[in-house]
């Protein structure tokens, strides 16, 4: 007998993530225990501003490969009553002292998230000289300041409760370790904080599992938590982050710190089917690619359901898409593998939305804790094309594109959907088919994330989900190449979305990505 075997299927199962629904404040998170943490800052009286911040601090504590005080970000906030959203753009900056000399390329090509050329020791992706200016916790701060309406310590209170009770030790923990063990070996506070005994931290033989201390991270915020956010770019924290970041040869310096402040902007807004505006956060992002991929969808067969016909329309629209920013970037794009980012989705009892990115970049980011704050640095510096000359080349005080993709939907001046996710250059296709599914399809938010999605990340290629029906599959094959993916719980097929649905009658439904372990919807109680 001569036996073929079948490609390798990871999941033998069938996912179902729950949905939350009520009439008061909500968050979504890809970390439950940061969701609860924020609907916590909701009932001591936070509006959707305070609750947001909250989860996004909690967040440094209970996923740290994914986000923290090291990253920067991108956040949509409309208020109630007011006729559109605000973009806060806390996004990534170059160092002032950042050289393109540091940076030597090795004449091969890095095997790494972007189709860069290597840099020798990559330096670029790793280590000290990989570091951006850390502006989530500006980002934050402006948030707080600017729309807040609870006191800095009590919206601060259940991350620094989190950071003490430390990381949960199971097998998610060691699987996100793991994939950052070669390299969170080089970094001793980092070895020392992940990898005990040389070995990524594993789940007990038998019963719940423990949890870990992140360093000096509770510390940390316990100073914000008295001294103020500020306190992170001109105090106390600010100079313990300083000494580290000298003592390991990086070029961020107190002048790089005290200068970082998020932006004010105004939104992108995008005319949706049915009267109902999209509103995109800004032109280093996804924003442009997705206003030009729907103005494709703009012939597409719209019928009561999406359909094979559909989909094909969706994927020459996202190829045209993505070939015309490609064009304007050459390579200059940030590629498809995993990345190191999270998204929260937030509403109060009064309407207002948040839908915020943050993001460290690669898993762990730099890889690099510092001792003497527990902060988690970014590599930012590896969202820059080493080569120099290039549009989106290494220099300091540069601000680099990125992928995120925070949207908020307004019908009127109601904003009636946030939603965003994470995942590189695969956010964006995943964000506005979930978006039309909800608000072209009539879909429930928890059909549309248990939908099937496909995939497209370049001008040439098609990922589709297992489970589309064979027809799809069959149509986006005869349309060009098309590869059948899993879309499994590490997100290196598609992106990581979550929403929020307001209705005009008063209720609220959120759900989270479904295959993350650990992400959850959290109603405030009705």
């Amino acid at each position: 007998m001569q036996y073929v075997p079948k490609p390798h299927v990871t999941q033998h199962w069938q996912l179902t993530k729950p949905s939350a629904t009520g009439r008061r404040g909500m968050v979504v998170s890809q970390a439950r225990s940061a969701a609860e943490a924020g609907v916590a800052v909701l009932e001591a009286g936070g509006n959707a501003f305070d609750a947001a911040v909250g989860t996004a601090l909690a967040l440094a504590a209970v996923e740290p490969w994914n986000s923290g005080l090291g990253g920067t970000g991108f956040a949509l906030v409309h208020r109630a009553g007011q006729p559109r959203a605000e973009v806060v753009d806390f996004g990534p900056v170059a160092p002032r002292g950042l050289s393109p000399a540091n940076f030597r390329l090795t004449g091969r090509m890095a095997q790494d998230l972007f189709p860069w050329p290597e840099v020798e020791g990559e330096a670029n992706v790793h280590g000290p000289l990989s570091f951006v200016i850390p502006s989530s916790v500006a980002g934050y701060d402006h948030l707080h300041r600017t729309y807040g309406r609870l006191p800095l310590a009590e919206v601060i209170a259940p991350a620094i409760a989190l950071a003490r009770r430390g990381l949960p030790q199971d097998w998610f923990t060691c699987l996100k370790v793991a994939l950052s063990a070669a390299v969170l070996r080089r970094y001793p506070e980092s070895a020392r904080i992940y990898l005990p005994n040389g070995l990524p931290p594993t789940p007990p033989y038998q019963g719940s599992p423990g949890c870990f201390t992140l360093g000096n991270l509770p510390a940390t915020l316990e100073r914000l938590g008295r001294a103020g956010l500020r306190d992170f770019y001109a105090g106390d924290v600010a100079a313990a982050l300083l000494a580290d970041i000298r003592d390991i040869g990086g070029v961020i310096t107190a002048e790089d710190l005290s200068g970082c402040q998020a932006r004010m902007r105004a939104p992108i807004e995008v005319a949706w089917r049915n009267g109902r505006t999209l509103q995109l956060a800004s032109t280093l992002t996804a924003a442009p690619t997705m206003a030009r991929v729907w103005e494709g969808m703009r012939a597409a067969p719209w019928g009561a359901a999406p359909d094979a016909a559909w989909y094909v329309h969706l994927a020459e629209a996202l190829k045209a898409g993505y070939a015309e920013r490609l064009a304007g970037l050459g390579e200059n794009e940030p590629g498809t593998g995993e990345t190191c980012t999270t998204h929260l989705t937030v509403c109060d009892a009064e309407g207002s939305m948040v839908a915020m990115t943050t993001t460290l970049l690669s898993t762990m980011g730099s890889r690099v804790v510092l001792p003497g704050s527990g902060v988690l640095m970014n590599n930012g510096v590896m969202w820059f094309d080493p080569r120099p000359g290039q549009a989106n080349s290494i220099a300091p005080g540069k601000r680099p594109l990125t992928n995120m993709c925070p949207v908020i939907m307004r019908e009127g001046g109601r904003p009636v959907l946030a939603a965003g996710g994470s995942g590189g250059r695969r956010i964006m296709a995943a964000v506005l088919q979930v978006l039309s599914y909800v608000a072209d399809f009539a879909m429930s938010p928890e059909a549309a994330a248990h939908h099937p999605r496909l995939d497209v990340s370049g001008p040439d290629k098609i990922s589709v989900d297992a489970r589309m029906p064979a027809d799809v599959v069959a149509a986006l094959s005869r349309s060009g190449p098309t590869e059948v993916v899993e879309h499994g719980v590490l997100p290196v097929n598609f992106a990581c979305p979550n929403l929020i649905v307001q209705r005009a009658d008063g209720s609220r439904t959120g759900i989270s990505d479904v295959v993350s372990p650990w992400s959850a919807a959290i109603a405030q109680p009705d």
